[in-house]
């Protein structure tokens, strides 16, 4: 993979926060994720490569573009996998919310689950905590491994949950080990990503969410050194053929990261929509805009915050093509 995708990267996940970021807080979830989608993937093909879509909004018969299995990219550049999120959390952008991001992730060609649009339990940590967690064991031994490996009490661990019926189990076994605990209403790969990132304050994230969204966060986690496993929760004789389909022969399987994201590389690029505790959302000022961009690579273990300010007289609808 070319060292130069990851910046080229970086304008594709602008592009689509700026464009999302518009609607922030008018309660128009649908407006917001197309807007996105369609800036992606209008600067998609402005980048040198051979990419596919592995992870996207959808099959062909549902989604107009960003498509599991479409061509995107320019004659050129490296075979590469793509997973997108063109809005990583549409509820908080349509309420104006925090921790709304645009993101991709690139992997060489073959090396990305093709993860079926179904939930996948989830448990992620940081670097510290790496070797040390267990989706298999209780909530409370993972709390107390996690705790040993940072060197703190369970006590000043906080676990990051989403804020659902189906965590009403985690949620009190938590609190019965004596943790503290955040709870979010949507955003897990926000969530999982900021375990790796001490000013955060988050230290771990477990719970029940998107399969799609657990390989986007375990590509960001593989450039940090985290560790994210997962296992797919079919609720429906459907959705166990899916998974068939796609590849996938055994649901029950632990997920582990070699198994989500292989290889020496990849690429993981998120832009902030709105405000949240590792990425600023857009902010609109007169003529301009800024924008805020984590970039990362796992080959080289290149972390970037890259700080954006675009003119809206040069570019009106938010996106350059050349």
């Amino acid at each position: 993979m070319e060292r130069s995708l990851s910046m080229e990267v970086v304008r594709v996940t602008e592009a689509a926060a700026l464009a999302s970021a518009r609607w922030m807080g008018r309660g128009e979830k649908e407006e917001a994720d197309n807007a996105a989608t369609e800036a992606m993937r209008t600067v998609f093909d402005t980048i040198p490569m051979d990419g596919r879509v592995v992870i996207g909004e959808g099959e062909r018969d549902e989604a107009p573009m960003l498509y599991i299995g479409e061509e995107l990219g320019m004659p050129g550049g490296p075979s590469v996998d793509i997973a997108v999120d063109p809005v990583e959390g549409t509820n908080i952008v349509a309420n104006g919310s925090w921790n709304a991001f645009a993101v991709v992730a690139i992997a060489d060609r073959g090396k990305m689950l093709h993860a079926p649009d179904m939930y996948m339990d989830k448990i992620a940590v940081g670097p510290q905590a790496v070797g040390k967690i267990d989706i298999d064991a209780s909530v409370t031994d993972n709390l107390k491994a996690v705790a040993k490996a940072k060197g703190k009490d369970v006590e000043d661990l906080v676990a990051v949950v989403l804020d659902r019926p189906r965590h009403s189990d985690i949620i009190a076994e938590i609190r019965q080990a004596g943790a503290r605990i955040k709870l979010i209403p949507d955003g897990d790969v926000a969530a999982a990503i900021n375990t790796a990132f001490e000013d955060t304050g988050v230290d771990i994230y477990i719970g029940q969410g998107g399969a799609p969204e657990g390989v986007l966060a375990a590509v960001g986690l593989k450039c940090l050194g985290g560790e994210i496993q997962g296992r797919l929760a079919p609720k429906t004789d459907e959705e166990v053929e899916r998974c068939h389909k796609m590849g996938i022969q055994d649901v029950n399987k632990v997920l582990m990261m070699s198994d989500l994201v292989s290889g020496d590389d990849a690429i993981f690029a998120a832009s902030g929509i709105t405000d949240g505790e590792l990425l600023k959302g857009v902010q609109f000022k007169g003529a301009k805009a800024t924008t805020q961009t984590l970039v990362m690579r796992a080959k080289s273990g290149t972390v970037r915050f890259v700080n954006g300010e675009h003119s809206l007289k040069k570019k009106p609808n938010l996106v350059i093509e050349d």
